[in-house]
């Protein structure tokens, strides 16, 4: 193990940790999605649970689990039975009730039973998977809800009494005018959540809706997508929901720590099927296959795709791609101390460059995107990457 790894094993007790449980159970496969999924069948949800408990069991945890995401897949497909064994098993390595714990679930998964369950288990957090609030563009993305579950599964989260309830929506969608998008966000903001998150559709390989792109049957228009999103911000702003990264939005005390810690950069165990850590000292996923998953849990493997050992620079170059995409940006001080050895110099000139151009602000140490730059925050953090990687700091 390297100096580093060993480093990150005596990680302060106060630092956060996450815990990501991927379960897999999707009754159908949405046109977007490239997450792995199968259908669920008893002997397979079984197989499932218990291999989580397994697998927990590999892992040293070295302090208390700060946030637990649950995400799929659909969780809610489990049964409340099912609901209540995985959590268990989540509750058995945690060392204490995690501060922060989401469930995603999709409306026509929600039920008085299933939430039931969640809340007595310590669940803070449902995020529902509306995406769209009309019935034509529902259709198109293969989602398998209606408005009136949608309408119903909000009033059951909301009086089963849970301390945030964030909603899923998605733009850009085929055939999508602005007008639907701005009714989309109006309907949203009116049901009152205290968190949201916007989407721009993507178009994954392996997904019927990358085959349709391939075919012509749906384009991209890059012009479109950027007038949505800055319609979706000045719209969220005026309701009241500050924006704290680019597709995420909360009233006060509502942000999602688990997804602030991991853009953060900091530690995660990830558990199930094609599930990511960033644990240990390394960064690595689990294999996307239900039953390959459960035979290297039953030897004693997991993580082992993609596995890398992770030193400071890497860390610091993913802080800053990823925290690039928050409002609060990079304190580049805290990240220069931490790893004196990156390239710095080139980061800093890269830097001057953005705000230059005016897609950036430099406050002191702390580097962040003006809203003209966040929507080019992918392409800042290629030239991110490039500058980590330039020959001359190799």
């Amino acid at each position: 193990m390297s100096d580093f790894a060993s480093g990150q094993d005596k990680a302060a007790a106060t630092d956060p940790l996450g815990l990501y449980v991927h379960v897999p159970f999707c009754a159908s496969t949405c046109e977007f999605c490239a997450f792995y999924q199968v259908k669920p069948t008893a002997e397979g949800i079984d197989r499932f649970l218990a291999g989580i408990a397994a697998e927990a069991g590999l892992v040293r945890w070295p302090r208390r689990v700060t946030t637990v995401f649950w995400g799929g897949g659909t969780p809610g497909l489990l049964s409340p039975g099912g609901l209540r064994r995985l959590g268990e098993s989540v509750l058995a390595c945690c060392h204490g009730q995690p501060e922060e714990w989401t469930v995603e679930m999709a409306p026509a998964s929600v039920t008085v039973a299933r939430l039931a369950v969640l809340k007595e288990l310590g669940v803070t957090r449902i995020s529902m998977g509306v995406q769209s609030f009309q019935p034509a563009l529902l259709d198109g993305l293969g989602r398998q809800h209606t408005r009136d579950q949608i309408d119903q599964a909000y009033e059951r989260v909301r009086t089963a009494g849970f301390a945030s309830v964030n909603l899923d929506l998605m733009f850009a969608l085929p055939g999508q005018t602005e007008a639907e998008w701005l009714a989309d966000i109006a309907t949203a903001v009116a049901l009152a959540p205290d968190h949201l998150s916007t989407y721009c559709l993507t178009f994954e390989e392996d997904t019927v809706l990358w085959v349709k792109l391939a075919q012509g049957r749906v384009k991209l228009d890059p012009d479109h997508e950027v007038r949505l999103y800055e319609r979706t911000w000045a719209a969220l702003r005026t309701a009241g929901y500050a924006q704290y990264e680019i597709s995420n939005f909360a009233r006060p005390g509502h942000i999602c720590r688990h997804n602030l810690n991991t853009w953060q950069m900091h530690e995660w165990v990830g558990l199930g099927p094609s599930a990511a850590s960033q644990h240990a000292g390394w960064r690595g996923a689990n294999v996307a296959d239900l039953a390959l998953w459960q035979m290297q849990v039953a030897a004693g493997r997991r993580m082992t795709e993609d596995r890398l050992a992770l030193t400071p620079a890497q860390l610091a170059e993913d802080a800053l791609i990823f925290g690039l995409r928050m409002n609060a940006g990079v304190d580049l001080a805290s990240w220069r101390a931490r790893c004196p050895e990156a390239p710095w110099a080139a980061v800093e000139q890269l830097g001057r460059r953005l705000a230059d151009e005016g897609l950036a602000e430099l406050g002191g140490a702390c580097l962040r995107l003006t809203d003209r730059g966040r929507l080019l925050a992918d392409s800042v953090g290629l030239e991110v990457m490039e500058a980590f990687h330039e020959p001359a700091h190799t």
